[in-house]
């Protein structure tokens, strides 16, 4: 399960994600995103309450973030260890902007 707060203003939106991006719950943040993106330039996520990202969740980051490059930046803020830990064996750590 995934929930997902998202506050978009001007050309800012955060999305907020509680719980785990998996195969079932990642297409529901594709979509958001999708909807979202266009015309924003700082995209912030928020993932202090994220406990888990498997490669479908890790797929759509990859696909925003390369909306983003084009567009403005993105940036990933409060990640967890264990996140944080996929991050680095995958190598997103060097890809993503991760505060």
């Amino acid at each position: 399960m995934l929930n997902i707060t998202k506050e978009a203003e001007n050309e800012k939106a955060v999305f907020i994600l509680e719980g785990r991006l998996d195969t079932i719950t990642a297409p529901g943040l594709e979509k958001e995103l999708k909807e979202t993106l266009s015309g924003v330039r700082e995209l912030t996520l928020d993932f202090e309450k994220l406990d888990y990202i498997s490669s479908a969740g890790l797929r759509v980051l990859l696909a925003a973030q390369k909306t983003m490059a084009k567009q403005g930046e993105m940036k990933l803020v409060h990640v967890g260890e264990a996140v944080m830990d996929i991050f680095d064996v995958t190598g997103f750590s060097e890809i993503l902007t991760i505060e």
